[in-house]
């Protein structure tokens, strides 16, 4: 029997399992318990195939340091989409002709079933999600609910989580500043925009406490570390709705993209990593990853049909980022700002972060 190995873990100085044919990275968490209830056991029952989930804080820097070295020890990984925009065109990635991929449930090719932008040259998305703020509903029974409140220490005191990175902070604070969502990355082109963005995180420095992997977040807000912080939204509503948390999203300035499924150059098992891929990203893929945790389907045959959780009476829809009550200022995140500013703006964050 085939075997595939869903891997999401760190890989300096791991032995992988000598028996996996087929290696996939993903993220952990909510995010990996949602896809291996998604993806990974319905393709076992369809195929045969085992298929294990391990996980990971960030799997594009391995894909990029296996294939350099000559070394490549997975097949499918899942990365943000500014990675796999930057690794393909640094030919990293091996190509995924859409016309491979299957028709939506209705017979829409996938070409026109898939939303604008979800495939790419060398990424099939799997999802897309955002990144929010969230609070404890006990510590603020009244609010936040604007972007700007979480620079507000006076209104709400307390320590902030955020991502340790340039990426989706420079954004949110030039937003918590007042520059609409439609103008923030015409102002982050400019060095008075990044010098604008740093000013205002310069107003929380003292109060943050950065997180790095995504099962963080929502554990710093359960621990009391923080009284509210950035997450991925999937995780704070799998904490809300899987594990009881008094946990609240802030939809006001989000900041939302795909997630994209992708192989790298040099796979060895490219036809099976292909297929996985199909199988994952058809229309019931994709409705079945909804279902689990709330990232929106990447389909439009996907949402043709009420999307319900897991629990079977918990409407997904107000929960997805995509939902229109939740989209009033959000901001889609540029893959191609970020896959030409990526490099100076973490060398700048970095050097912020040690003054």
């Amino acid at each position: 029997m085939k075997k595939i190995l869903i891997l999401s873990t760190a890989l300096t100085g791991l032995a992988f399992s000598a028996s996996a044919d087929v290696t996939v990275m993903s993220w952990g968490g909510a995010y990996g318990e949602a896809q291996t209830e998604a993806f990974v056991k319905p393709f076992m029952a369809a195929t045969g195939v085992k298929t294990i989930m391990v996980d990971s804080d960030n799997p594009a820097p391995a894909i990029k340091a296996m294939v350099e070295a000559g070394n490549v020890t997975i097949d499918v990984a899942s990365v943000e989409y500014a990675d796999g925009i930057r690794l393909c065109d640094e030919g990293v990635l091996e190509p995924i002709d859409i016309s491979t991929l299957p028709p939506g449930a209705d017979g829409t090719p996938a070409a026109d079933d898939f939303l604008p932008g979800a495939v790419t040259e060398c990424a099939v998305s799997t999802d897309i999600w955002s990144n929010v703020f969230a609070y404890d509903t006990t510590k603020f029974p009244e609010g936040p609910t604007k972007v700007a409140d979480f620079f507000d220490l006076e209104k709400f005191p307390g320590k902030r989580g955020l991502r340790k990175g340039a990426k989706a902070v420079l954004e949110l604070a030039l937003m918590a500043d007042g520059v609409p969502a439609a103008e923030v990355y015409a102002t982050l082109n400019t060095p008075e925009g990044v010098d604008r963005a740093f000013a205002k995180l310069d107003t929380i420095k003292s109060e943050v406490v950065w997180w790095e992997a995504g099962s963080q977040a929502p554990q710093l807000l359960a621990d009391g570390e923080v009284a509210m912080t950035t997450a991925y939204n999937g995780r704070i509503f799998a904490a809300a709705q899987n594990e009881g948390k008094p946990f609240q999203i802030v939809w006001d300035g989000q900041i939302y993209e795909n997630e994209m499924f992708v192989v790298p150059k040099g796979a060895p098992n490219l036809e099976q990593a292909m297929e996985f891929i199909k199988f994952a990203t058809t229309t019931e893929g994709l409705r079945a990853s909804a279902q689990q945790i709330s990232y929106g389907p990447a389909r439009k045959s996907s949402m043709l049909e009420e999307i319900i959780f897991k629990d079977g009476k918990t409407v997904m829809a107000p929960h997805l980022p995509t939902a229109p009550e939740n989209m009033g200022n959000a901001l889609e995140t540029s893959a191609d700002f970020w896959v030409d500013h990526d490099s100076e703006l973490n060398e700048r964050f970095q050097a912020w972060l040690s003054q």
